[in-house]
């Protein structure tokens, strides 16, 4: 079977889906910037490779005898203290992979890109991929990844095999080194949440969406965009369905919208100052308020894509954290 090349097998998201591909008897590449660190995350079976979605020469080694690549690498931080770093990451990391892979003739290119792409309808609405929204986001974050999205697209006139994959919000089992939405749960099991943020957020299980990245590159046609997302909740309803599988933990209060975007604002000033992170980002608060709802109607249509409902994926995941000792 064709070779892979895969970036962000460090990730939540990437993690998973090198154990997919691992457990699907494919010989995997993963590219790492420390392969003496990534051995400790990384599936047994994995060749790991140094390098860096940022170094275009390390990426023409790593390809070599690849036919297939799947790019989940990215930065999905809300907050840098130098903006610049989401478009050399996401944007330009992006960009230097999709010349490698259309210089090495890959046949096959997934890649994970957000949905944040697509044009968000009115708060609560429900959207699907039918049309990725010209405008720029709000964010760093979201820009850097909207662009790297038309650079994958304006390869496929070059040549380039691609298919895109749009997960939502990540959880389950997988790496400490990327806690997201998996650190909200942890916290929330050990009661140091005080309060919870107004709005939600759209979530999928980590190895739903790595079966769903194995489809795309085995049934979808090149250019095809898929959602892959479960379903919506807000914080309040996360916090209620962790306290109900734990039967200790408490439901704190939502924080009212006013409070949060002075706590935003303020946060932000001072980060700019310390360089530190905000306690919250303006970008989580803004994305929290879209409540997007995206739907997974085409790939569950077209790939078969059927994902474990939330209730099930969320005491999956408090199991898990709590065994390897993280709540």
């Amino acid at each position: 079977m064709s070779k892979v090349l895969l970036t962000g097998a460090t990730g939540l998201l990437g993690n998973a889906i090198a154990r997919a591909l691992v457990a699907d008897g494919r010989a995997v590449r993963a590219l790492v910037r420390s392969p003496d660190k990534a051995a400790t995350v990384v599936p047994r079976g994995c060749e790991l490779v140094p390098g860096d979605v940022t170094d275009a020469e390390s990426l023409a080694v790593a390809l070599r005898g690849c036919s297939v690549v799947y790019h989940a690498a990215g930065l999905p931080e809300q907050w840098l203290a130098a903006e610049s770093t989401f478009d050399r990451v996401n944007t330009g990391g992006t960009r230097n992979l999709v010349r490698a892979a259309l210089a090495g003739r890959v046949e096959r290119f997934v890649y994970t890109s957000t949905i944040d792409t697509f044009l968000f309808p009115a708060a609560g609405l429900t959207f699907d991929e039918s049309e990725i929204d010209p405008a720029p986001k709000a964010t760093a974050y979201e820009r850097s990844k909207q662009t790297a999205d038309r650079l994958v697209t304006d390869a496929l006139s070059e040549g380039l095999p691609a298919v895109f994959l749009h997960p939502s919000g990540i959880y389950g089992p997988g790496p400490a080194t990327s806690p997201g939405t998996n650190q909200l749960i942890a916290d929330l099991v050990r009661g140091k949440v005080p309060m919870l943020l107004p709005g939600g957020i759209p979530v999928v299980h980590c190895d739903d969406a790595a079966r769903g990245h194995l489809a795309a590159e085995r049934d979808a046609e090149i250019g095809a965009r898929y959602i892959l997302s479960e379903s919506y909740h807000s914080l309040l309803d996360v916090a209620r369905s962790v306290s109900a599988i734990t039967r200790t933990s408490k439901v704190p209060p939502v924080m009212p919208l006013a409070v949060a975007r002075v706590v935003a604002e303020v946060g932000e000033r001072v980060a700019r100052w310390t360089q530190r992170a905000p306690l919250l980002p303006r970008g989580q608060l803004t994305f929290l308020q879209y409540e997007a709802r995206p739907v997974s109607h085409k790939a569950e249509r077209e790939l078969g894509w059927v994902p474990r409902p939330f209730a099930q994926g969320l005491a999956e995941t408090i199991d898990f954290l709590r065994g390897a000792g993280r709540c």
